[in-house]
Order: structure tokens, then C-alpha cells, then sequence
């Protein structure tokens, strides 16, 4: 079997050319989207895993992707940034402006009607809530200012708008890790979404959609983080 990674790579450079993978680390809990520029051997060992069964998984699995030649969906390394920024729009983006008030109003009722016996309801009602917030003033910036910036020095290259878009760039990074650490503390708060024994169904479905957001912004921002905004980095060397 190709032993294609030996635990030096980057975390992010790993999900970027194989995105299967991203299953694997959100199953052992490898942050790949705000910790994305970790090497992989530096995170096994900081959650103390066994680096070679996580690398004989990681390797088998990237096997397994190429021989079913899986690979054919679109290569977002390569494809024409303006496509990219697109995907990120009207596939991540529109499931945040869907799922955000659906979960606020969900996690709302939760507080009101279990808060007194959960008290880790009140953690997460909080911390949910401003990172909606800070989620909501994040799309906005990118659809509005920084993404059509990256989509017109894509098509007409300066250094002015190149020295625009890296400075709106790093404010959006700084959001990033803000989110990562808001996801953190919630799956921290309960327990990592461990349903009571008292759950009723808009609990179960309360955390389930909890857990489906987390995936999904880890692989909105490892899109961000470790493949658009290192294409329009390069361009300043």
C-alpha cells in the first residue's frame, strides 16, 4: 500500500489534496480548518494518539479514495478562484443563512424549557449566540468587500488591490479562529453533544444540528484557511 503521508505534511495541505481525510481527523478530533498549518505528527501527539495506526488509517484510506477514483470531484487547488469563491457563496454561506436562525431558536427553547436542570444550557445559548452574531457580520464582509475583491484582482491583477484584499484577509483569518474557538467551548460545554437522559426531540435534534453545523464550518473555513486565501497569498511572494 502507497504510504503517501508520513505525519511531516500539514494538516491543511492533506485535506486540500485528499478530502476524505477530513473524516478521519473530525473522528479522532484533529482540528483541519483553524489548525489547518499544524503537521500532522504535532497533532496526533498533542491528542496523544497512536501515530501509526492514525497514519496506516489516514494512508489506507487515501488508497482506497484513488482506486475508486473518487478524485474526479472538482480540484478547488486549481480551478479558477472566481468558481471557488462561488462554491464557498451558495453552498456554505446559504446553509449558514438557513441553519443559524433555525438553531437560535431551537437552542432558545432548550435554555427556557431544560435550563434549570442543565446548567451547560446556559453555556451554550451564549456562546452559540455570538458566534451567530460574529458569523452574520463575517458573510457579510466577505460577500460585499473581500470576496469581490479576490474576484476582481483575479481577472485584473495590481498591487494595490492585491495590498486591499491580503489586509481584508487577515481581519477574516482572525474571524476564523474566533469561530473555532466558539466551537471548541460548545462541544466542551456539552460534553461533546452528549445527550442527557432526560433528551427530548427537540434536544436530540437540537444537538444533531450542532453537530452538522461544526462539520460544516470546518470545511467552510479549511476551504478559506488552507486553499482561497494561500492561492492569493502567493501572489505577494
Amino acid at each position: 500500500m502507497e504510504q503517501r503521508y508520513s505525519g511531516e505534511e500539514k494538516i491543511g495541505h492533506i485535506v486540500s489534496e485528499f478530502p476524505g481525510a477530513s473524516n478521519l481527523f473530525k473522528e479522532l478530533k484533529i482540528d483541519f480548518c483553524c489548525g489547518g498549518n499544524r503537521s500532522l505528527g504535532d497533532a496526533i501527539r498533542q491528542r496523544k494518539l497512536d501515530e501509526g495506526d492514525v497514519l496506516r488509517r489516514l494512508n489506507k484510506s487515501f488508497a482506497e479514495w484513488k482506486q475508486k477514483e473518487a478524485h474526479d470531484q472538482t480540484d478547488w487547488r486549481v480551478a479558477p478562484i472566481s468558481e471557488l469563491i462561488d462554491h464557498i457563496i451558495h453552498v456554505h454561506h446559504a446553509y449558514l443563512r438557513v441553519e443559524l436562525p433555525l438553531l437560535s431558536e431551537f437552542i432558545t427553547k432548550l435554555l427556557r424549557v431544560h435550563g434549570l436542570t442543565h446548567g451547560e444550557l446556559s453555556t451554550l445559548h451564549r456562546q452559540f449566540h455570538q458566534m451567530k452574531i460574529e458569523l452574520e457580520q463575517h458573510l457579510m464582509i466577505e460577500e460585499e468587500s473581500l470576496f469581490p475583491l479576490m474576484k476582481e484582482y483575479a481577472t485584473h491583477p495590481s498591487r494595490a488591490l492585491l495590498e486591499r484584499t491580503l489586509k481584508g484577509l487577515r481581519d477574516v483569518e482572525n474571524d476564523h479562529s474566533a469561530v473555532g474557538d466558539y466551537l471548541q467551548e460548545m462541544r466542551a460545554a456539552t460534553e461533546g453533544y452528549a445527550l442527557p437522559h432526560d433528551a427530548c426531540r427537540t434536544y436530540t435534534i437540537t444537538f444533531h444540528k450542532l453537530v452538522e453545523l461544526e462539520s460544516d464550518l470546518f470545511q467552510h473555513i479549511h476551504l478559506e484557511n488552507n486553499i482561497l486565501f494561500p492561492r492569493i497569498e502567493e501572489q505577494a511572494v
